[in-house]
């Protein structure tokens, strides 16, 4: 099966098992580790469910991030679609105004387009990311910067 149909299936799957969490108060998935990397900003939590290999691409990992916590910029080279499972975020690519995300919104993120995200000051955040790893893992850049968290304006 092609990468693009592969995603689709999983988008699809992870669909239904999130319309379903919505119906209960818990998690499907636990929590993860807190993540001790020096590419965000407050606490952010890591559960990665597949890792995406030769045999299975993409990886699949559940984030979850307290209230301000945020990513560097960074850019995925295959791409990656975002699944907000929880709580207010906020998403930006590169050039484009910052804009909030929900519970129930999903993003493309465009491969190789440097973008980033990160939880509501007053809010958590979560989301499953489904990343292709074929191309390569994860670039990341700078930090945010202030100005540019501060900005995030409602689009929808």
């Amino acid at each position: 099966m092609k990468t693009g149909l592969r995603i689709i299936a999983v988008v699809m799957g992870l669909g239904c098992l999130i319309h379903a969490q919505a119906q209960s108060s818990e998690s499907i998935f636990p929590k993860g580790e807190l993540s001790p990397a020096k590419n965000h900003t407050g606490n952010i939590w890591l559960n990665e469910l597949v890792v995406g290999d030769r045999t299975f691409d993409p990886g699949i990992a559940v984030a979850t991030y307290d209230p301000g916590a945020k990513l560097d910029w960074h850019i995925h080279p295959a791409g990656q679609v975002l699944l907000i499972t929880e709580g207010v975020g906020y998403y930006q690519e590169k050039g484009k105004p910052a804009r909030i995300v929900r519970k129930g919104d999903v993003i493309k993120c465009p491969p190789g387009v440097e973008h980033w995200h990160a939880a509501a000051p007053n809010s958590t955040f979560a989301y499953i990311a489904v990343t292709p790893t074929s191309k390569g893992k994860t670039i990341w850049l700078g930090p945010v910067s202030d100005h540019d968290y501060q900005s995030v304006k409602a689009t929808k």
